[in-house]
């Protein structure tokens, strides 16, 4: 159920948008760029109507992965989440991703709403500590999450599946009924140890949430989905968790952690409090307690996926509740995305990163046909590479764009670059001024594939008139000049109010429209009236059309990032653990043509040095027969510098140059063994040279 849309009449409104925070353990892909586009167009919309509008993100930073990458790569977690941070923001930057503030759950302001929301809901009764027994590493000496055990599952027997559920048959079941379980870290079997943990009484909000869930706040798809949970009986929610674990400390539990999803989404809070106290939040007025508080009267919105919303929409407005603050408006989940009908795929090249999309294809491609797809329901939606360009080339570049081109040249060489001071067909313009409305309501209620069904109609009523009205004929007979300017006009103007209403969508294409109608940036509110008697600049391309090839290479491109995953990951070893043999498992098979995209060669160790500030890594300058590379390696706990130098070893030539925090990696070393003391870089026989291929 979407909120009800209120016009210019209902006045001002106070709205804080929010997207789900990406997790700092990886990139930004094309999938997760269907919620951050579809918020994007919401919150952009809702300041062009005029409101008081901010929108407000930032990085999930907690968590086991993102110890245990860092650990791997040989750096702090400050570190790494410091680094996908940045990479982060340029990709969302580059994919017109207006926030007004991105923040990181690991900050100074997510402590404290953390231990606040903690602390009231532990004073009020509603936290409770229980001992349990959980799966233990061994070898790594920690407590293992679910995600972190392998196994056979329970049902089917499938091997090499999660500790909570199976990817082959669907079963949920827990890490106990694993058969032939591992651990994933250091793939030593987990013993069972015990515990003290501390427990959120989620049932304590029971009458709370059901009102909740069915007022309103949630799609209907969502509300009876949650319905299931309520007839099951809510659980109490472990939000705690055992060192070592990259998070905050629990304040009067020394040793135990706040589990990544309780101060995840308080990351909203986070955030907005830093906005806050900002010079940009303090000269806007802003305060925290009119969008929080438990009486606040603004408009608070969630965008997430439909993957997340047990946490959304039952744990977090009850610990919000149980803390005095306000619960959400509402929470706008939305479906996956498919690439040609299939889940994405890596061997497909269908798996693609936002950066590598950025470097074949403009975003704002890829944000129209989203919008073209995206409805107010859960559904998924799936790019069809196919008729994305299609639709890209005929609606963007030969509806809309059209109309500019075709109109612009003859008022800049007849009439030195000015409209008209009348319009020949005003009531053409007013009818379709008069769909302002509906077009208007489709993106208050996210509909916005109908709001682009309804602008493309307009398109083609627009390239109607340019085709009866024939402004080329018109140029070439006397005495028609005024007529020609008039016919011009009214098609500019036209094209004025299609990239009005597209902007919350193709803001970039907006800005660049108007600069070359010469307007300060439209509002929703400017489009009511015509533009006449203005001089205008030369027209410039606004949008080029899709070419195939440039979605071939970006395929291609996909393909080889996964030639480089696949390199990077650890490769199959066998080590031993309390006397028993363990054998991690294969990784996924690959075709003989990927293997030989791998440049294997033979390198001489001709220094090799500690890196200052980094517990694992050891710099390596490597002799290839003429040639130096520099690489990093995560072997320092293995080895001492000056016992490498001299050694032959073998390394990765062609995988693709990394910057790390101390440098640039050229390659990589190979190695095999569990980790930590127990690694062993792989060395030829003699005889080898540098510079060898490995066949």
């Amino acid at each position: 159920m979407s909120q009800p849309s209120r016009g210019a009449d209902a006045g001002r409104r106070d709205i804080l948008i929010t997207s789900a925070l990406p997790y700092a353990n990886g990139p930004i892909h094309i999938g997760h760029l269907v919620e951050y586009i579809q918020t994007d167009i919401f919150a952009r919309f809702q300041k062009m109507r005029g409101h008081n509008c901010w929108y407000v993100c930032a990085d999930d930073a907690h968590g086991t992965p993102i110890m245990l990458r860092a650990r791997a790569e040989g750096i702090t977690p400050e570190a790494l989440i410091a680094r996908v941070a940045e990479e982060h923001q340029a990709d969302f930057a580059d994919f017109r991703i207006g926030f007004d503030h991105y923040h990181s759950t690991h900050s100074e302001e997510n402590r404290h709403f953390a231990t606040l929301i903690y602390e009231r809901n532990r004073d009020a009764g509603h936290i409770v500590k229980r001992t349990i027994e959980q799966a233990y590493d061994p070898v790594e000496q920690m407590f293992l999450p679910d995600r972190f055990i392998k196994g056979e599952c329970p049902k089917c027997g499938a091997a090499d599946q999660y500790g909570d559920n199976c990817e082959a048959c669907g079963a949920s079941y827990s890490p106990a009924e694993l058969k032939n379980p591992r651990s994933a870290v250091s793939g030593a079997v987990p013993e069972q140890r015990e515990s003290d943990h501390y427990f959120f009484k989620l049932g304590d909000f029971e009458d709370l949430l059901k009102g909740w869930t069915r007022g309103g706040a949630l799609q209907g798809q969502v509300a009876n989905k949650l319905d299931e949970w309520f007839e099951a009986g809510l659980q109490e929610w472990d939000i705690s968790r055992d060192a070592p674990y990259f998070g905050f400390e629990i304040p009067d539990h020394p040793g135990k952690f706040f589990y990544v999803w309780l101060d995840a989404p308080i990351g909203y809070l986070a955030s907005f409090k830093h906005l806050c106290d900002s010079p940009r939040g303090q000269a806007a007025g802003l305060d925290f307690d009119h969008y929080w508080g438990a009486d606040s009267t603004a408009e608070l919105y969630h965008f997430i996926g439909k993957d997340i919303i047990y946490f959304h929409a039952l744990f977090f407005p009850a610990m919000l509740h149980g803390a005095g603050l306000r619960t959400p408006s509402a929470i706008f989940a939305h479906g996956f995305l498919t690439v040609d009908g299939q889940k994405m795929s890596k061997s497909r090249g269908t798996f693609i990163k936002a950066r590598t999309y950025l470097e074949h294809l403009n975003p704002e491609y890829l944000r129209y046909y989203f919008a073209a797809k995206l409805s107010a329901g859960v559904d998924d939606i799936d790019l069809n590479l196919e008729d994305f360009q299609a639709r890209v080339n005929a609606d963007l570049v030969g509806k809309v764009v059209n109309i500019a081109s075709r109109s612009a040249g003859f008022i800049s060489k007849r009439f030195e670059g000015r409209l008209s001071a009348e319009l020949p067909d005003p009531a053409l313009f007013e009818d379709f001024v008069a769909a302002s409305a509906s077009i208007a309501q489709a993106y208050d209620r996210r509909e916005f594939s109908r709001a682009v069904r309804e602008i493309m109609a307009l398109a083609d009523r627009a390239n109607q008139y340019i085709d009866e009205q024939a402004p080329w004929v018109v140029a070439k007979q006397d005495g028609r000049d005024a007529e020609l300017q008039g016919i011009c006009t009214q098609g500019l103007n036209l094209f004025r109010l299609l990239i009005g209403w597209l902007k919350p969508i193709l803001p970039g294409t907006a800005e660049a429209a108007e600069q070359f109608l010469q307007i300060p940036p439209l509002t929703w509110a400017d489009l009511e009236q015509p533009l006449l008697d203005h001089e205008i600049a030369r027209f410039k391309p606004l949008m080029t059309r899709v070419d195939p090839k440039q979605v071939e290479a970006m395929l291609e491109a996909s393909k080889e990032d996964l030639v480089a995953a696949d390199a990077a990951k650890t490769r199959p070893h066998e080590t031993t653990t309390e006397g028993h043999l363990v054998k991690e498992p294969v990784a996924d098979t690959i075709d003989f043509e990927t293997f030989a995209k791998l440049d294997l060669r033979i390198a001489r160790i001709a220094e090799a040095a500690r890196v200052e500030g980094a517990d694992k890594l050891l710099q390596l300058t490597l002799d290839l027969g003429g040639e130096t590379r520099n690489v990093f390696a995560g072997i320092s706990k293995a080895y001492e510098p000056k016992d490498l130098e001299g050694r032959l070893t073998v390394m990765v030539a062609n995988l693709a140059p990394r910057k790390m925090r101390f440098g640039v990696s050229e390659g990589m070393v190979l190695a095999a063994g569990p980790g930590g003391s127990e690694l062993f870089i792989l060395s030829p026989d003699s005889g080898a040279e540098p510079g060898m291929r490995v066949k």
